[in-house]
Parts: C-alpha cells; sequence; structure tokens
C-alpha cells in the first residue's frame, strides 16, 4: 500500500492533532496526532511518515509508517514499515515487519478474524525487530 491519493482517504494533515474517539466508514490516512481510541471496522488505516499515534485501533487493515503506541486489532492485515515505531500488541489474521522497523509487543495471529476460542497462535517480540530510525545507520 502506497501513500494514498487525497481522494482516495479522508486525510489527516501533519499540522493537524485529534484528541478523543476516532470512528469513520472509510479509509483513512493520518500523517498529523491521533490520542485515544481509531475505530474503523471496515476500513483501512494508514499511519504516514509523520503519523504519532497514542491510540488503540481497530480495523480492517493498518499500516504503520510513523510512530504507533497502543494496541491493534486488524481484521485482515497488519503491515510496519522500515520507518515504523510500534509499541502495543497485535491481534490480526496476517502480519508483515519490514526489516528496520521497532516493534515492541505481542503478536496473536487469528484464523479468519474469529476471536481466540482455543490458543491461538502467538509470537512475542519484545526487543526491536531491527535496528531503529533513531540509531543513525544508513539503509544498504
Amino acid at each position: 500500500m502506497e501513500t494514498p491519493k487525497t481522494g482516495d482517504f479522508a486525510h489527516i494533515g501533519k499540522s493537524v492533532i485529534i484528541k478523543g474517539e476516532l470512528s469513520g466508514s472509510e479509509d483513512l490516512f493520518v500523517d498529523g496526532q491521533v490520542e485515544g481510541t481509531i475505530e474503523l471496522s471496515g476500513n483501512s488505516l494508514i499511519i504516514g511518515p509523520n503519523g504519532q499515534v497514542r491510540a488503540n485501533v481497530n480495523a480492517k487493515s493498518v499500516v504503520v509508517q510513523g510512530k504507533m503506541d497502543g494496541n491493534i486489532r486488524s481484521t485482515d492485515r497488519t503491515e510496519l514499515r522500515k520507518s515504523a515505531i510500534a509499541t502495543g500488541d497485535i491481534v490480526t489474521q496476517r502480519v508483515a515487519i519490514e526489516e528496520g522497523a521497532f516493534f515492541k509487543g505481542k503478536v496473536e495471529i487469528q484464523k479468519d478474524g474469529k476471536a481466540s476460542n482455543g490458543k491461538p497462535e502467538q509470537k512475542t517480540a519484545a526487543t526491536p525487530v531491527a535496528t531503529t530510525p533513531e540509531s543513525g545507520t544508513s539503509g544498504a
């Protein structure tokens, strides 16, 4: 998923700060700051490279390019790009973590988006998956 064109997504710009509950029935691109909760049950959320989100998120799919502090529940897919700095637990069907992303939390893979009744497959990462952008290392 690339950075969307403005017409394809609702867009929260770099200078916008939102505190509280954010919900909607369309895809959302956040390049500003959001603190609280984000509820986009059947839609996608992209946190842009300048985005800073401190919220619990419930969406169809989530792509993190900026900073994310909170739990993610996605019914389809969660993706942490190389510029992502994410802290919190992820519950999803599919997950992708690019090399260079920082992630601290627990990943729970669910089958068919159903709530976990039995023992789901769990993978835990308590340390950085790769180097953080702040470390000053340059890409190859």
